[in-house]
């Protein structure tokens, strides 16, 4: 069977072999890998492509060597998925995956070393402060934490740099105590990471812009405009309520629009993403200038999900998508050549 994809090319689902989804998996976000992976599996398994379904936490990767898997469709979140090291044991293992290599996957998945990177390349993120690992054991911690406050202003947002989801992250406000709101908003972060990132709050609307392919050949979707419930986008909103709407196509002006898919496109090339990702962004209320936030390179695909949102939108199903995603695995190695005999 061959599917023709929309701006895909022609895919042969018997070319593409056994395929693995990775799902599941030990990070925090777990619950939502489940239900990603499900959709990806069911989707697959409906086109004919001899899918299975394979949680790392649960299964040894040898087995996926043992067991015929041609390549592996990533729809793991978070540590060990997304952050280079199952990518790496697929590398061992010569077993094709999606989505980005090692390297862009281990620095996307770190928030502060992908701002030093967009930062170099002149791209626009929001202020921020590292805190190093063992922060809170410093006798200045309060101080160091009220000079942060002052660097970057009030409010101010405070995460784990390795977490996606909005898992660990607060918003410290004005309101009330600001000392303890630090104190406590650092304290949850150093939960879930050793270090700290302390980054400046961008007043305005939250969007979000898939981008697929590789290198000159990465592409932007449509983007998607995000509403939340006074403005918390986080864990619940965004997986298990209804109270956000998302606009796709988005109703920017056709410049805004096209601004933010040049700054994704942008992004992802600077950090050598490949396959898919998608870069998330605020657009500043007071000038309408955007501020690229993070990347993410093993998005969600639930039934909530932005990535499949946005490629509806420029006319590609839920099942091609997965399709399309699922041809392009590969790995970062160079086949090593035979030497030329004397």
């Amino acid at each position: 069977m061959t599917l023709d994809l929309s701006n895909g090319g022609q895919v042969a689902v018997s070319d593409l072999g056994r395929v693995a989804v990775l799902l599941g998996g030990t990070s925090a976000e777990r619950e939502i890998s489940l239900m990603s992976g499900g959709g990806v599996l069911a989707a697959l398994q409906a086109l004919g492509v001899e899918a299975i379904g394979f949680d790392p936490a649960e299964r040894d990767l040898a087995d996926l060597k043992r067991e015929g898997v041609a390549r592996c469709f990533i729809a793991l979140h978070g540590r060990h998925g997304e952050d280079g090291t199952v990518q790496g044991a697929l590398e061992l293992l010569g077993i094709a995956y999606t989505g980005s290599g090692v390297m862009a996957s281990a620095v996307a998945m770190d928030k502060v070393m992908t701002k030093r990177l967009w930062l170099a390349e002149g791209l626009p993120t929001p202020r921020h402060v590292w805190l190093e690992p063992g922060v809170l054991q410093d006798e200045s911690v309060a101080n160091r934490l009220r000079c942060v406050a002052a660097e970057l202003g009030l409010p101010l947002i405070v995460k784990p740099p390795r977490e996606g989801s909005s898992i660990g992250v607060t918003k410290v406000t004005r309101e009330g105590d600001v000392d303890q709101q630090l104190l406590d908003a650092v304290t949850l972060a150093t939960r879930y990471d050793a270090d700290v990132l302390c980054e400046e709050f961008i007043a305005g609307e939250e969007v979000t812009c898939p981008v697929l392919g590789e290198g000159a050949s990465a592409r932007a979707l449509p983007v998607v405009r995000i509403r939340a419930p006074e403005g918390a986008y986080d864990y619940q909103n965004k997986y298990f309520t209804d109270s956000v709407t998302y606009q796709c196509p988005s109703g920017l002006p056709e410049a805004e629009e096209r601004e933010i898919q040049r700054l994704a496109v942008a992004s992802y090339r600077a950090l050598g993403c490949r396959g898919w990702g998608r870069a998330d962004l605020m657009i500043r209320a007071s000038d309408r200038k955007p501020f690229l936030l993070e990347m993410n390179t093993s998005p969600g695909m639930t039934s909530h999900s932005l990535v499949p949102m946005s490629a509806r939108a420029m006319g590609l199903p839920y099942d091609q998508l997965c399709l399309l995603i699922a041809s392009q695995a590969r790995l970062d190695a160079v086949p090593r050549r035979t030497a030329p005999a004397a």
